[in-house]
């Protein structure tokens, strides 16, 4: 019993911190902040149990804990992981503490509402990765709205509120339809099962059978909902905003966790669900990846804003992970879920130091800097490293997933045509230009600004918080076994789910 509940544990770790940090006084920051670092480090060590403990050999759910919430409906309140989940929970509750201890100096207002919102954050998403029943999982995925919305709105730049409800009317406008086709399902396994159902188990059996006409307009309700969070071309319009408004924490936050929520509903709603949908939409969803791919990178190029830039990336890198997904062979789905952990670290780590050098000059325009690689050396050693690793050089965490993805895309059944990976494959050549051109017209050539004179270089806490980054990009890149031997059997339940009732051969 005690294991089964482990993930309620994990859950009620954050929500319960956040609850608990109301009642501190609003004049203690210095107790707040580090009480807010203390749950995020609790729920983080109860991610490394979950991974102890975890069956890598199983595609199947585990530590399910079910028990009736909303006896007339027979909605359940129902938790468990499978090694795809098991992945993003370990790279949420890693992030988090490391987000928090981020914003130490840098958030200077209103301390006990920030950490309340990171923490109530950290629960939603950690819902999104664990509710087998999709009541559930609508409620946690409308819950991370509301802090993040907070976030950017109250603690982001000049046009917060802007963006902060932009973000907030796409999100919820593709929920509201995941929402209608919930409904429509669960009423629909009232005839096969005999009861009004939202549990993902009875769905999964119920909702391949639909006729192909209704099965078309319930798959893209989801996929709208989830391209919407991806974001994938052409609902993308949302995050540039979000992200240069947002702070530094929020951008981590957005790029390295919640960006992956849309992913992750594909992978685990779109393709499970309506199998058939996903195979005959395949090609017109890849091929609107492989635009996003190129057309994000083709803007990174143009930008004059660093955080800009590094949003208009995440464009780009999250297009090869769709598309490895509607691939669908066990190479191209292998690499999107490793390449949803590498962008988180990536680009993570990416707002991370355009947020240090922000903190320092106030300034991200690429114009202002230039030259100062004399002046912070070790800086400029982190931010080659992170830019390389965006780009997917080998040996590093990002060439392994866009490798996997471009081979697995190249003998797709699904697409049944090259040109998805010859196209896709100019991305990694547009990466490169736009991130190192970047870090040439910042960190190379003669110090014009005289306002730079005194930059420093990163501080112990700023090393401290990159160090466990870098660490993980070098172990994926090195070393990605590690985290296959995890994804694998539930990735290949997934295909095997998928190719059952479309009739393909792996």
């Amino acid at each position: 019993m005690a294991q089964n509940m482990i993930l309620t544990y994990l859950l009620l770790t954050p929500l319960a911190g956040s609850i608990l940090v109301l009642f501190f006084k609003e004049s203690k920051e210095q107790y707040i902040k580090w009480f807010g670092l203390f749950i995020s480090l609790i729920a983080f060590i109860i991610s490394l149990i979950l991974y102890a403990q975890f069956d890598n050999s199983k595609g199947d759910f585990q530590f399910v804990f079910q028990i009736l919430w909303i006896k007339s409906l027979s909605i359940k309140y129902s938790v468990g992981i499978d090694g795809i989940s098991l992945l993003l929970i370990l790279l949420t509750t890693f992030l988090t503490p490391l987000t928090l201890f981020s914003t130490w100096k840098s958030i200077k207002n209103k301390i006990k509402m920030f950490t309340f919102c990171m923490l109530l954050l950290e629960a939603g998403m950690l819902g999104v990765f664990i509710s087998l029943d999709l009541f559930l999982f609508y409620i946690f995925w409308e819950l991370m709205l509301i802090p993040m919305y907070f976030i950017i709105g109250v603690w982001g730049g000049e046009q917060r509120i802007y963006a902060s409800i932009k973000f907030f009317i796409y999100t919820m406008f593709g929920s509201l339809l995941m929402l209608v086709a919930i409904i429509w399902l669960a009423s629909s396994a009232v005839v096969p099962l005999g009861y009004f159902s939202t549990s993902f188990e009875d769905l999964a059996k119920v909702a391949p059978n639909i006729v192909p006409g209704i099965q078309g307009f319930l798959f893209f309700a989801f996929f709208i909902s989830f391209a919407i969070k991806v974001p994938l071309f052409p609902l993308h319009t949302w995050l540039p905003d979000a992200h240069v408004q947002a702070p530094t924490s929020g951008s981590v936050i957005l790029a390295g966790v919640m960006l992956k929520m849309g992913v992750y509903g594909m992978l685990r709603f779109c393709l499970t669900l309506f199998p058939q949908s996903s195979v005959k939409f395949a090609p017109f969803i890849s091929v609107l990846a492989v635009i996003g791919i190129i057309y994000g990178a083709l803007v990174a190029m143009v930008q004059t804003d660093m955080k800009k830039l590094v949003a208009y990336s995440s464009v780009s890198h999250l297009g090869f992970v769709v598309l490895g997904l509607f691939a669908m062979t066990t190479q191209s789905v292998q690499g999107s879920v490793i390449q949803m952990i590498n962008h988180g670290l990536s680009t993570g780590a990416l707002f991370l130091l355009v947020g240090f050098l922000y903190e320092r000059t106030h300034n991200r325009e690429i114009s202002y800097y230039g030259g100062i690689a004399k002046l912070v050396p070790l800086y400029s050693i982190a931010l080659l490293f992170i830019s390389l690793s965006s780009i997917g050089l080998p040996g590093l965490n990002g060439f392994i997933g866009e490798f996997l993805i471009l081979l697995g895309s190249f003998k797709s059944q699904v697409l049944n045509n090259w040109w998805f990976t010859i196209f896709a494959a100019s991305g990694v050549i547009f990466a490169a230009v736009y991130l190192l051109w970047m870090y040439e017209r910042v960190v190379f050539g003669e110090i014009k600004n005289k306002n730079l004179n005194g930059l420093k270089d990163l501080t112990v806490s700023e090393i401290v918080i990159l160090i466990p980054i870098v660490i993980f990009i070098i172990w994926i890149g090195v070393y990605p076994t590690t985290f296959f031997d995890i994804t694998s059997a539930s990735v290949e339940k997934i295909l095997n789910h998928v190719h059952s009732f479309a009739n393909l051969i792996n």
